[in-house]
């Protein structure tokens, strides 16, 4: 039986989802706590919300704030999701790169690319193969991968590597699936010179952060659909200021940052939009 959250409790819960993740819930999105969170509750064996919710802040080592996270976080992707972002990373964006780094001089040109919200990797995958596919021998390029998310279990799905069909028939063309994938267990198994391309953390992108060098293109597809105004705007400043100042960053084909953040132009091509700080 389901454990049914009150009025009062909505209004905790949401604030403590915000406070931990960033997402903003609404007082119709009740239903959704009961569905994700009634198997915690149950497994912590308290009776209500409440109890729950105590329970949570009380936790000093944060082992059932990761716990809920993972369950409320919505890990959608799929490989090549909305192939227009891989159009534009294979017939724009890292052709141009490569020349940028060529007439600098570099032996083994560096290509910095960043997943954030990366979910189970699908999305940094696909990347790596559109550049093997596009560039040939990886050995004359310096390519760092990097995937984020806020959930612990996502980052280690996509650590791992491994996945089911049912994931590879989202998206993954048969050809490329038997090419860049291989039996194992039941599932299918990244290749290990695309998966050596990949690191993935986690990583809370509200929070502060640096990275070592900037990157060259950002993906941060349908992530802030879930903000609240300020929070995106936080987001997109933190991303800008990890962005190289030639990059680019591609959001979700819904999204746009016309209106609020005015550091970043949209640029496009063909049916693509991606963004660049100005100037």
């Amino acid at each position: 039986m389901s454990i049914a959250i009150t009025r009062d409790e909505l209004t905790v819960w949401s604030r403590y989802i915000h406070e931990i993740s960033g997402i903003s819930l609404d007082e119709s999105k009740g239903y959704l706590l009961e569905t994700r969170l009634g198997g915690l509750l149950r497994d912590t064996g308290v009776a209500s919300f409440s109890e729950f919710y105590y329970r949570a802040k009380a936790d000093l080592g944060n082992v059932l704030r990761r716990k809920i996270i993972d369950a409320i976080t919505t890990n959608e992707t799929s490989f090549f999701r909305d192939s227009a972002p891989f159009d534009l990373l294979q017939h724009k964006l890292i052709p141009e790169l490569i020349d940028r780094r060529k007439k600098a001089g570099a032996r083994l040109a560096p290509i910095r690319i960043w997943s954030a919200a990366c979910s189970t990797g699908q999305e940094a995958y696909s990347t790596g193969i559109v550049l093997k596919e596009l560039l040939g021998d990886l050995n004359n390029y310096d390519i760092r991968i990097v995937g984020t998310d806020i959930s612990d279990k996502a980052v280690a799905t996509a650590s791992y590597g491994h996945f089911g069909q049912l994931e590879l028939d989202r998206g993954m063309p048969r050809e490329k699936m038997t090419k860049y994938f291989t039996p194992s267990a039941g599932q299918w198994k990244i290749r290990d010179d695309i998966r050596s391309l990949a690191s993935f953390r986690t990583m809370n992108l509200l929070q502060p952060f640096t990275f070592p060098a900037p990157f060259d293109i950002i993906f941060c597809r349908n992530v802030a659909i879930y903000f609240k105004e300020p929070d995106k705007i936080r987001l997109f400043q933190n991303l800008g200021r990890c962005l190289a100042r030639d990059g680019a960053l591609i959001i979700g084909s819904t999204e746009s940052l016309t209106g609020f953040c005015p550091e970043f132009e949209p640029k496009r091509h063909l049916r693509s939009v991606f963004y660049q700080l100005r100037g």
